[in-house]
């Protein structure tokens, strides 16, 4: 019998995202790692082509749309934000940055997944509250 035999840990599920908005995403999926949530894609937004008419459809099997606001013009967020609506994909639309797409995720998060997320204090600090 071998006692050195080790458990396998299932990893836990990713969610793919489409990113638009921003030439460079820097520390951004770092940040997206913590909550589960892997990049499909990403849009700079910049393309005229995103910019006349509306998006017909996302990639295949994306989960979440997030949208940087600083880096996109209404026309490209509407669109892209219509596209989700359309395909019953949620999206979050914030700033490019490490703080406010914790934030915007965060607010998103179900119950479910944000136990499983150590991306925030906010769980061990209310629960010592109680």
């Amino acid at each position: 019998m071998n006692t050195n035999a080790t458990a396998v840990v299932p990893a836990p599920a990713s969610t793919d995202a489409l990113i638009v908005g921003a030439d460079r995403l820097g520390n951004i999926p770092d940040v997206l790692q913590q909550f589960g949530i892997r990049i499909a894609a990403h849009v700079s937004g910049r393309d005229s082509s995103h910019q006349r008419r509306s998006v017909a459809s996302l990639p295949a099997g994306v989960g979440i749309v997030i949208l940087f606001t600083d880096f996109l013009g209404h026309n490209v967020m509407q669109s892209f934000r219509d596209a989700a609506s359309r395909a019953g994909v949620s999206f979050v639309c914030c700033r490019r940055s490490v703080c406010a797409l914790q934030q915007a995720l965060g607010r998103r998060m179900t119950v479910e997944k944000c136990d499983a997320c150590k991306a925030c204090t906010e769980k061990t600090s209310s629960r010592r509250r109680r």
